[in-house]
């Protein structure tokens, strides 16, 4: 059986797997307050096509698998899904990434079905400011949902927080403190223009230099650190004596596409080889045959660029691509 492996070398073993473009936010860095357009249920691929598509991509050698959105809570009857998936031969990790908001009530059912952990964005730690980033929900029902995982055995647990300049950068000494206390792994996350590349990005672009300035400002002392299961191109660290870790994923300033090992399927089934690109290969037309699949998954190989050039359009260079119209929502993160 052929490995996934493309131009430049890299091997993948990592799907993200989208199941909905809806969700009961609207981050002011993911998408507009109001009208937003989302696919109609029909567009989305079924769980049992989700789980065809996974197959392939196992026996070519995927063994992760992390479900996104979205906010993927919001679809009924994700356990079903985290069970096909499971079922599978060789794969040896599933996650999810979510809002928390509906967690509290899911955590222990995806726990039985076999989801091993979980990322929950969460940008802010005050309650007033999570009214305004989001613009709805209850920071409450995230820190519950939080719990609730820790209590399921979802470990390890990672918030994933993205950074605004002149909106939540003065929080990076809380989120440090965080770290410090128990044991959660934050990652913060530069702000992408995914969808979109309009003045609101670069005025809230805030490259993650900005978190080891601020921990020296506080006087942390700090060491280096191994980073928890699926840390991924995380940069890792941990306050001196801290229960968890501090991580830094930073795809503008210092991007990690010579290491890129994934792949993404968006809930109306397409391959994105590449997250900004807007270069997509349909499934539809492959599914019940595994050799069509098989074939589809080759393509993306031969269509990834080697990365994707976000740091040339924040300095207003020319782009080699065309990036893609979709929102992060419509991708999965």
């Amino acid at each position: 059986m052929p490995e996934l492996i493309d131009r430049f070398g890299r091997k993948h073993s990592y799907l993200r797997i989208s199941v909905t473009d809806r969700c009961n936010l609207r981050c002011l860095y993911c998408m507009p307050e109001e009208g937003m357009v989302f696919m109609e249920q029909e567009r989305l691929l079924t769980y049992p096509q989700i789980v065809e598509v996974a197959e392939a991509a196992a026996k070519l050698g995927i063994r992760k698998f992390r479900i996104t959105g979205g906010e993927p809570l919001v679809r009924p009857g994700l356990e079903e899904l985290v069970a096909g998936l499971a079922a599978l031969p060789g794969v040896e990790d599933i996650s999810l990434t979510t809002n928390g908001l509906l967690l509290a009530k899911q955590a222990e059912p995806l726990k039985r079905a076999g989801l091993k952990r979980v990322n929950v964005s969460l940008d802010t730690m005050d309650a007033v400011r999570f009214k305004f980033i989001a613009r709805r929900g209850e920071l409450e029902k995230v820190w519950e949902g939080i719990e609730a995982a820790a209590e399921a055995g979802l470990a390890p647990i990672k918030l994933n927080c993205v950074l605004l300049k002149g909106v939540n950068e003065d929080e990076i000494g809380r989120f440090l403190k965080l770290s410090a206390e128990r044991p959660i792994h934050v990652r913060f996350i530069e702000y992408m223009p995914i969808g979109h590349d309009d003045a609101g990005w670069r005025d809230h672009y805030l490259p993650l230099s900005r978190v080891l300035e601020e921990a020296a400002r506080l006087g942390y002392e700090l060491e280096r650190a191994q980073g928890p299961k699926g840390s991924g191109p995380s940069e890792n660290w941990r306050l001196t004596g801290g229960a968890g870790t501090f991580g830094l994923i930073h795809p503008v300033s210092e991007h990690f596409c010579t290491n890129c090992n994934r792949l993404r399927l968006t809930a109306d089934g397409h391959i994105k080889p590449c997250l900004y690109w807007i270069d997509e290969l349909n499934v539809k037309p492959a599914l019940g045959s595994p050799e069509a699949m098989e074939r589809l998954f080759l393509r993306a190989m031969d269509v990834k660029p080697e990365n994707h050039e976000m740091a040339a359009l924040l300095a207003g260079d020319p782009l080699s691509h065309v990036p893609t119209e979709r929102r992060m929502s419509q991708i999965g993160g």
